[in-house]
This record gives C-alpha cells, sequence and structure tokens, in this order.
C-alpha cells in the first residue's frame, strides 16, 4: 500500500525592519515561497516584542538598524524571553563587529540585504531547521582580523569606558567636560558604529581590548 508523503511543515516568521517598504519588498519576495508563511510584521523593536509572545512565530528576521533598539538587542531579548524563537539578522552591515555582536546575542545566522533571494529563503530553511546560515560576506567578515578600536575616535574611546563603567551622560559630561548634549551625540555614534546597546556590551568590548582593569 502506498502512502502519500506528508507536506513539508510551512516556516511562520515575522519581519522586523523599520522601513515599511524594506518590509513590502521583503513580504512580496516570501510569500511567492510555498513554505514560507509570512505571519506578523514589526517596525520597531517594542513591536516585535510584543508580537512575537502574541503569534510565537518559528523564525524572526530582524534588521540591526532600528531606531528604538537596534537589531543586536532586541536579539538579546528574544533569545532571553522566547528561547524557541530562532532569529535571522538580515543586514546591510558585513563588519565583524556587527555579526560577532549577532552571534553573542543570539542569532543562529546572518545575512545582507544584497543578497538574492535564492540566499535568503535558504538561510530561512536552514535556520528555522535548527541549524545556522552565515552568507559569504559576513562568514569573510569573521575570519578578518578585528579593527582594535573600530575607528572610534579618542573621544568615543573614553566615552565608552565611562559608559562601561556605569556612569550617566550628565556625570560623563562632567568628567570630560563637555556639554550633556555632546555625550549623548557620542554615546549615539557608538551604538552605530558597534551595534552595542546594553551595558554589559559595553563592558565586554572595552574589557576585550584591554581598556578596563
Amino acid at each position: 500500500m502506498s502512502t502519500t508523503p506528508a507536506s513539508p511543515r510551512r516556516i511562520r516568521l515575522m519581519l522586523v525592519d523599520d522601513h515599511p517598504l524594506v518590509r513590502d519588498g521583503l513580504r512580496a519576495r516570501l510569500e511567492a515561497v510555498a513554505q514560507i508563511e509570512v505571519a506578523g510584521e514589526a517596525g520597531s523593536g517594542a513591536e516585535a516584542l510584543a508580537l512575537a509572545e502574541q503569534l510565537a512565530p518559528d523564525l524572526m528576521l530582524v534588521d540591526i538598524g532600528m531606531k528604538d533598539m537596534n537589531g543586536i538587542r532586541l536579539t538579546e531579548l528574544l533569545s532571553e524571553r522566547f528561547p524557541a524563537i530562532r532569529v535571522l539578522i538580515l543586514s546591510m552591515y558585513d563588519n565583524s563587529e556587527y555579526v560577532t555582536s549577532a552571534m553573542r546575542a543570539g542569532a543562529k545566522g546572518y545575512v545582507l540585504k544584497d543578497a538574492g533571494s535564492h540566499e535568503i529563503i535558504a538561510a530561512i530553511d536552514a535556520v528555522a531547521a535548527g541549524g545556522s546560515y552565515y552568507s559569504a560576506a559576513a562568514a569573510q567578515a569573521l575570519v578578518k582580523p578585528q579593527a582594535q578600536s573600530f575607528d572610534l575616535t579618542e573621544r568615543e574611546k573614553e566615552v565608552l569606558i565611562l559608559l562601561a563603567h556605569g556612569l550617566s551622560n550628565k556625570a560623563i559630561a562632567q568628567q570630560l567636560d563637555i556639554s550633556v548634549r555632546t555625550a549623548e551625540t557620542h554615546r549615539l555614534s557608538l551604538r552605530r558604529k558597534l551595534g552595542i546597546d546594553s551595558a554589559a556590551g559595553l563592558v565586554k568590548y572595552a574589557m576585550e581590548r584591554g581598556w578596563l582593569k
């Protein structure tokens, strides 16, 4: 007696990107794939966390450069609160700091936004199946020697060390004899360059470079 093979289980995923046009493009590309169901989309980290609890997707396709919360911090929170949800980073950045930070945060894969549809779908399949996937450029970034300070200015380095010690923007401004607004600007620049939004991440980054005792 012959049996009909079971249909492969559909992958329920969420799109997380703060650009509606990017989400629209991704949705159009992915909804054409039979085994993928776009269960929802979010335009911010906070919205993504709320929808993750409501929809419980298998996988979340997450951008790094969002305004309210970067994708690496979101990945950390998802790993803590929803360990069953696997995260695949889809980013325009291919430097080693972003890739390694994403891995440490719990991401199971990293693909660049300029990748073709076939590669993004292959990454989704691999990560949803319990594996991992890193695009060639992301994998190459991991084996490149890391710049000691990731092109930080001396002032940014000073601000980073003070942040790692737990100082507030106001305290940093007083310590360095700069305005609070300038301290905030340096902090935003650090977040943009390093993709690190947590105090623990800053401490780790500074310690790895021997800047903290």
